[in-house]
């Protein structure tokens, strides 16, 4: 099955090529490790996840190399140390097992790859070598620069005009620029800042150099994919290809750039100003799974701007719980249904995969016992990242007949004696649990529902 992606350089939807089928090659840029991980980061995280398993299930998951890099030597890093009296290195181990594990709560397979930048320092000054003695950098007080002027296509990338790439860069205004847009590969490291030893002083890296070497080193300096935030398209996407195609002239670099749109909340955009700025880690710890985090995200397309809201999270809580019930005890079939695998093949159209997801649940409800469909449900949700048993028991069926039999037995005696308030105030309780309450003639059903806290129950049955 062909894999179809929206390419940002040319701007059109063109159809995966790979240079080595056996080996699909994939960069994408991962984070500067200063922090917690704020729900906009786990954008780029969740959609290129979809994408390694897509690649995965129609190449062999043998046949696919996946980077995604850590950033650990960073002005933000520097400046979190200053503030805190903290090691830089305790600071990147700290915020990296931070990220890995957010991620992980979220369903993110670990990549093939996760280069450090300050383990690939060598391959960086290597490069930023070939840059100079080809004439497309300098050296200047202690710092190298790309020299822009010498790579004629800069700005194909992100379409922008001169004037509009050096007010979007916010470049500094230095006396040792040949050009105002030339940007940093090298700079001088005073001592106390991280260094490194170089042909021109002790110093460390520009942020952009980082991923040319890295790629180049784990990946070749030609390969399929490379990925990203939006927000990444300029400066660091632009000055990746400068850099990558200078140093390795008609090697091509990536071949497909994909860039997800941001992140918003409540229909804003997530600001501290705002009061609506969260971590992963802040929703994990007010009860959200990761699984409803992700299910959120796969809603919609990667190239729209995804609104979160607590709406759309207690819809894909009370799905999702509907899903795990209904698939309770079902073995995933060998693959996935075809429709869901072509759905993702186009584009990585999550919203239409999970359409399709929707209506094979409606025909299992009609016929719950057909294992096969439920075998096929099962596997298709898991190319998503969803169902599977790593998620955690956030959604494990839960034993609730105690609670049911005490409300029925307390409305029984309601009926006899007149009197309500015992129903609605165990009613009540159970709602306050998450629980949703369904009184019939049959009977009393009780089913886990968006929210749902265990701990609540205490006392009820």
């Amino acid at each position: 099955m062909s894999i179809r992606l929206h390419d940002s350089m040319t701007r059109r939807k063109v159809e995966l090529r790979p240079i080595d089928p056996a080996n699909v090659r994939l960069y994408v840029c991962g984070p500067t490790v200063y922090d917690r991980a704020h729900l906009g980061n786990a954008r780029p995280a969740v959609v290129f996840d979809v994408l390694f398993r897509l690649l995965r299930q129609v190449y062999g998951e043998a046949h696919v190399t996946y980077v995604r890099n850590v950033t650990d030597v960073d002005d933000k890093i520097n400046a979190r140390a200053a503030e805190t009296g903290r090691a830089i290195r305790d600071i990147t181990e700290e915020t990296t097992r931070w990220y890995l594990d957010d991620m992980q709560a979220l369903g993110v397979l670990a990549p093939s790859h996760m280069p450090r930048a300050t383990d690939h320092i060598a391959a960086m000054i290597a490069m930023i070598e070939r840059l100079i003695e080809t004439g497309h950098a300098y050296e200047a007080e202690g710092h190298v620069l790309f020299s822009v002027a010498c790579y004629p296509d800069y700005g194909r990338l992100s379409g922008r005009s001169t004037d509009d790439m050096i007010a979007g860069a916010r470049v500094e205004v230095a006396p040792y620029k040949r050009d105002a847009m030339d940007f940093v590969l090298w700079k001088p490291s005073g001592p106390d800042l991280p260094g490194w030893d170089s042909p021109w002083g002790r110093g460390r890296p520009g942020w952009h150099i980082e991923c040319s070497a890295m790629s180049e080193e784990l990946l070749g300096p030609h390969f399929d994919i490379h990925g990203g935030g939006n927000d990444l398209m300029f400066p660091h996407h632009e000055n990746e290809i400068a850099q990558s195609c200078c140093a390795h002239p008609g090697a091509g670099f990536a071949n497909i750039w994909l860039h997800n749109e941001m992140l918003q909340v409540e229909g804003r955009k997530m600001s501290k100003s705002l009061g609506n700025f969260f971590t992963v880690r802040d929703l994990l710890e007010r009860g959200v799974p990761g699984e409803v985090i992700r299910f959120v995200f796969l809603q919609t397309h990667y190239r729209k701007p995804m609104d979160w809201t607590e709406e759309k999270a207690a819809q894909a809580e009370a799905t999702l719980r509907q899903w795990r019930r209904l698939l309770d005890g079902a073995e995933p079939a060998a693959g996935p249904n075809e429709e869901v695998v072509a759905a993702l093949s186009d584009d990585l159209n999550t919203p239409g995969a999970l359409s399709l997801l929707h209506g094979m649940a409606k025909e299992i409800s009609a016929d719950p016992g057909d294992d096969g469909a439920k075998g096929a449900m099962l596997a298709s949700a898991r190319l998503l990242g969803l169902l599977g048993a790593e998620m955690g028991d956030w959604a494990a069926p839960v034993d609730l007949s105690a609670q049911a039999a005490k409300l029925e037995a307390l409305r029984d005696a309601a009926k006899a004696s007149g009197d309500f308030a015992a129903v609605d105030a165990m009613k009540a309780a159970l709602v306050a649990a998450g629980v949703e309450v369904r009184m019939s003639k049959a009977g009393v059903e009780l089913v886990p529902g968006a929210g749902f806290d265990a701990a609540k129950l205490e006392g009820l049955a």
